[in-house]
């Protein structure tokens, strides 16, 4: 499935779970700070962020992670494997050209950007940034997908 987005958000609603995404829409560096180490990734236009939320919640706390990350270009945070804190990452973001989601690893501890913690209702779902739009691949039935408007989103926040 080709989903256009130029500007817009990608809701991907399922049961339980959420997640979020849309383009980088600019150039940037992006820091990835782990307990050893720092890493810099370059992030294309074309490139996506995405936001889980494999216990769901509302869409807009997702939006402004992802706006943290987009437009401000905050750098992300991995625990160590088995940190206590782990359980309590309510949201999960990965930035890259792709993008697979999973049940089966630990939130926040991978800082291996094209992979990205899930529910299971989302498991086995990739995400492809392309030109004009992103790629869904593997999406359930189930999982509702919704584009929603930026001019849209913009003028609710300032209500």
């Amino acid at each position: 499935m080709i989903v256009p987005l130029d500007g817009e958000t990608l809701l991907l609603r399922g049961e339980r779970s959420l997640l979020l995404a849309a383009k980088a829409s600019s150039r940037f560096v992006l820091f990835i700070e782990t307990v050893e180490d720092e890493y810099c990734q370059a992030v294309d236009p074309d490139d996506l962020v995405a936001v889980s939320m494999p216990e769901g919640g509302p869409a807009e706390q997702a939006e402004m992670m992802l706006e943290l990350v987009r437009r401000y270009h905050t750098p992300l945070v991995v625990l160590p494997k088995d940190h206590p804190g782990s359980g309590r990452l309510s949201m999960v973001v990965s930035v890259g050209p792709q993008i697979h989601l999973s049940c089966t690893i630990q939130r926040g501890t991978h800082p291996e950007q094209h992979l990205l913690c899930s529910s299971e209702e989302f498991s086995g779902v990739s995400l492809s940034g392309i030109p004009g739009g992103v790629v869904i691949k593997n999406l359930p039935s189930r999982i509702e997908v919704v584009v929603l408007d930026a001019e849209k989103s913009a003028e609710d926040k300032q209500q």
